[in-house]
């Protein structure tokens, strides 16, 4: 095991979200630890190292909690969602219930609902981390903005507001090592990447580096939803992403913050890193 592993050793680690954009990089972090992981998601088949799990369906939590001793907490679609809290709450109880140890969140900035879910978790008992992370790089590569890219055109209700993307990676990483190490108890990590970035500049960085022309345009929330809709996107993820494209991208979150670099020992890596190495 690694350096600073603690009591919760041979012990599964359940990664909620396991197919995710951050679930799924975790599950390989602790693989690649020798950690023993129970992957937790919606369209999994129970198997040894699966199992199927719903945030709707509180029911099935105590089988997926059975014998685990720490939990990576990826809550779908956002903790900033009605419901959201009463979810963190009981599934909290029912991890101390099941002799959860540790628990390690992902969260995001600038959220007050989200925040409400923080305090659910903190106040649960057991040993606990927060990990509030800005907008993903990998929101352009995987999921809805990855086919608008690749056709060369983003188009979002936001204006010139830079965000500090980071990367799933990174989020991950940090995940893995509040998870298996002490000494990140207990604490709230604010995650960004290096710098801050319009979207525009942003796109003109990946379409340098990459050589393939992608444009940004900024739109009516009226037509973004409506492109939603035209999607087949669901009514309650429309009415989501207009909240978050409406409140999130007021300034609030532009800032960057040193987290990642004092977690990991080492610059968080930027935008055009992730270009660089090749865009999907």
């Amino acid at each position: 095991m690694t350096t600073g592993a603690t009591t919760l050793d041979q012990l599964p680690v359940l990664v909620t979200g396991g197919t995710g954009k951050t679930g799924r990089r975790v599950a390989a972090g602790l693989r690649a630890r020798g950690w023993p992981v129970r992957i937790a998601a919606r369209s999994l088949a129970p198997a040894a190292d699966a199992v199927r799990f719903d945030w709707a369906d509180r029911d099935g939590w105590p089988a997926a909690l059975d014998g685990v001793g720490a939990v990576y907490v990826a809550y779908a679609p956002d903790l900033a969602v009605p419901g959201a809290v009463d979810d963190i709450t009981a599934f909290a109880a029912a991890a101390r219930a099941a002799g959860v140890g540790r628990m390690v969140m992902l969260s995001g900035r600038g959220e007050p609902g989200a925040e409400a879910a923080e305090r659910a978790l903190a106040a649960a008992g057991f040993d606990w981390t927060v990990l509030r992370a800005s907008w993903f790089v990998q929101n352009f590569t995987e999921g809805l903005l990855a086919e608008a890219l690749a056709a060369g055109e983003l188009a979002l209700p936001v204006g010139d507001v830079p965000e500090p993307f980071i990367d799933a990676d990174d989020i991950a990483e940090i995940a893995v090592k509040a998870l298996t190490e002490d000494g990140l108890g207990g604490r709230i990590l604010e995650l960004t990447g290096p710098r801050s970035l319009s979207f525009a500049a942003a796109m003109a960085e990946i379409s340098r580096l990459t050589g393939r022309p992608i444009s940004y345009r900024q739109i009516p929330m009226a037509d973004f939803l409506a492109g939603l809709q035209a999607q087949g996107v669901p009514d309650d993820m429309r009415d989501f992403l207009a909240w978050l494209f409406t409140t999130l991208f007021d300034g609030r979150n532009s800032a960057t913050t040193p987290a990642v670099t004092e977690v990991l020992g080492r610059p968080a890596r930027d935008i055009t890193d992730r270009a660089a190495a090749g865009w999907p």
